[in-house]
């Protein structure tokens, strides 16, 4: 008699018959299904809701057009600078109050709610606007370093840049006294920011930026702006020097400033008439072919322990005192 033991598992049970397989059944099953719909075609995947957000951004393009007559995206860029972020809670609230087309509302989760980010809600839902919640280090990580974004970030379109003649010609049809501020040189984009929060204040109607060697309307302008970015043109001219001097054609008096200016602001005598003021880099100042295009240099008072103003605060002055001499000197 063998003493070796059966191995567990090794012996076939009786009585459980042929193993039967699936004979295809569970391909058959599949045949009715038809294809797999696309990632795009179904509405729980991302892509779809992405789909959807740009069917809304190009209705709120052809809406931005039809009211304002302009076209809501820039020409001449890259794909990766098809977007921007407007970052902050008044800067955001700002652009949505001005529909400025945008596509997407991101919203850090557990933000604090105030009467502004409750706005802010209310016009993206209302606007049909794709908004998503987001931790907010993946918030931080969207925006430029340092970047202060209150937990509410809004993607918007490049905006068209207006023609400096067209806005001129609209002032002008207003039957208003035009003044604009020009850059030359001016890099910075919270400098740029920083002078069109000045001329919503203080009576402005445009600011004119060159088309190279310029601060663009980016993020870090949308925020210094306070959101007065959504309400004042920025025009884009191709040559600063040929578009000062078709302006000088229309009536229009250029002004730079510069510190080693031969006129004192205060009192100046233009300020009551057409003006564009031209602010220059705080390094380089003026371009030389931009001061022999000005009608007047002006310089600004400051102590002599101050070697220079950056470009946004001498636009914010210079402004201030513009505005100040006109309301004398009964401007409205």
């Amino acid at each position: 008699m063998s003493n070796k033991k059966s191995r567990t598992g090794a012996v076939r049970k009786k009585g459980l018959g042929k193993a039967v397989g699936s004979g295809g059944q569970g391909r058959q099953a599949l045949e009715g299904r038809g294809p797999t719909p696309r990632a795009e075609d179904r509405e729980y995947h991302a892509k779809y809701k992405e789909k959807k957000a740009r069917e809304r951004y190009e209705a709120a393009k052809a809406r931005y057009t039809e009211r304002t007559g302009r076209p809501a995206e820039r020409g001449g860029r890259s794909k990766k600078d098809e977007n921007e972020l407007v970052t902050g809670r008044n800067a955001v609230l700002e652009a949505l109050r001005a529909k400025i087309p945008a596509t997407t509302l991101y919203i850090a989760a557990r933000v604090e709610m105030d009467d502004r980010m409750r706005e802010i809600l209310r016009i993206a839902t209302n606007r049909g606007l794709a908004v998503l919640e987001i931790m907010r280090p993946e918030m931080d990580r969207m925006v430029e370093r340092d970047t202060v974004h209150q937990g509410v970030v809004l993607k918007v379109p490049p905006l068209e840049h207006a023609h400096p003649m067209e806005v001129l010609d609209e002032v002008i049809g207003r039957g208003e006294t035009p003044l604009f501020v020009a850059l030359d040189g001016v890099t910075d984009p919270r400098n740029l920011g920083a002078i069109i929060r000045s001329v919503a204040a203080f009576g402005g109607q445009a600011v004119i930026v060159p088309q190279r060697r310029s601060a663009s309307l980016n993020s870090a302008a949308w925020k210094t702006s306070a959101g007065a970015a959504a309400r004042v043109p920025v025009a884009m001219a191709s040559n600063l020097t040929q578009t000062l001097k078709e302006f000088k054609k229309q009536g229009v008096f250029v002004v730079g400033l510069d510190g080693d200016g031969d006129v004192s602001l205060p009192g100046l005598e233009l300020a009551d008439r057409p003006v564009v003021v031209v602010v220059g880099s705080e390094g380089k100042g003026l371009s030389r072919l931009v001061t022999e295009t000005c009608d007047a240099v002006v310089s600004i008072p400051i102590s002599s322990a101050t070697e220079s103003l950056n470009a946004g605060i001498a636009a914010s002055v210079s402004l201030y005192e513009i505005a100040r001499l006109r309301a004398e000197r009964g401007e409205r």
